[in-house]
């Protein structure tokens, strides 16, 4: 157990950061202060298709300027693709992913439920598939991706998970009232841990490297709540400790819309640039003492 808690921010760089970005770097020094944490900047780049190095740096500038400190080595985790198909192959070996050749198109229409993000939940086609069948394909080369057979991922490990949490008024969290939750990954179904384009999935990488980094307490949006449940049953499997975790609420653009880079969020770059300082964003965010 670490002698100093451990906190981390993980933008990914595949655009610049904005104010819903700023609120949870913020969120999450402020939270480590409380308990005399050290903050940790990770870099999610698995997606090497849409992170560009432009944007890594940006992440840098945009932090310094905000005052977000962070030591150095900067963990990326497109580095990091050996450490997760490691991981990967154990729990193939343990029999516990499986691969799945099915589209998008496919997938939306055979499903008849949704996951806790509303997307159509995965109906198991593939994991029905004949030994030979799958044989041919992967010997074919056809696109895989491979999925957690969560059925028996939960057989393994029981009805006994919880999720560790806190609760979280306004910008602070109330370390001292840890609420214990219980753990709900069926709500997921077969997850993908490794897409068809890159030997892992946020899933899979969040996991490792928040164990590899000795991560102690992770703070982030309520939007990654639900999947907290998947990361907590990953620990369980994989035998790594399980953080304390704090979901704050989402700034949103004042119409009740969660600010997203996908939808055009003014980036912080362009806020210093049009005159605003840090201790302008600090209070906007509600942070300034």
């Amino acid at each position: 157990m670490p002698s100093q808690p451990i906190f981390r921010f993980a933008p990914s760089p595949n655009g610049y950061l904005h104010l819903g970005h700023a609120y949870s770097a913020l969120f999450t020094q402020r939270a480590a202060a409380t308990v005399d944490g050290v903050t940790l900047l990770r870099i999610e780049d698995i997606d090497v298709t849409r992170c560009k190095p432009e944007f890594d740096t940006a992440i840098r500038e945009d932090l310094e300027w905000l005052g977000y400190p962070f030591p150095e080595p900067v963990m990326r985790q497109s580095e990091r693709f050996p450490v997760y198909e490691a991981t990967a192959a154990k729990l193939r070996q343990a029999g516990l992913i499986y691969p799945c050749f099915c589209s998008r198109a496919e997938i939306a229409a055979q499903a008849t439920e949704r996951d806790p993000e509303g997307a159509p939940l995965y109906p198991g086609t593939c994991r029905h598939l004949a030994p030979a069948e799958v044989e041919t394909r992967l010997a074919a080369g056809h696109p895989v991706q491979w999925r957690l057979n969560m059925q028996l991922a939960q057989e393994e490990i029981g009805d006994i998970l919880v999720i560790r949490e806190c609760p979280v008024t306004d910008c602070d969290v109330l370390f001292s009232e840890e609420r214990p939750r219980p753990c709900e990954p069926g709500r997921w179904g077969d997850v993908v841990l490794v897409r068809k384009e890159t030997p892992t999935s946020y899933h899979l990488s969040v996991v490792v490297d928040d164990a590899e980094q000795g991560v102690t307490h992770v703070t982030r949006g309520m939007d990654l709540h639900a999947a907290t449940d998947i990361h907590v049953l990953l620990q369980a499997l994989l035998g790594l400790p399980s953080p304390l975790y704090a979901h704050h609420g989402l700034i949103t653009d004042g119409l009740d819309m969660k600010l997203s880079k996908s939808d055009g969020a003014q980036p912080l770059r362009a806020l210093r640039e049009s005159g605003w300082s840090s201790e302008q964003v600090w209070r906007r965010l509600g942070f300034a003492d």
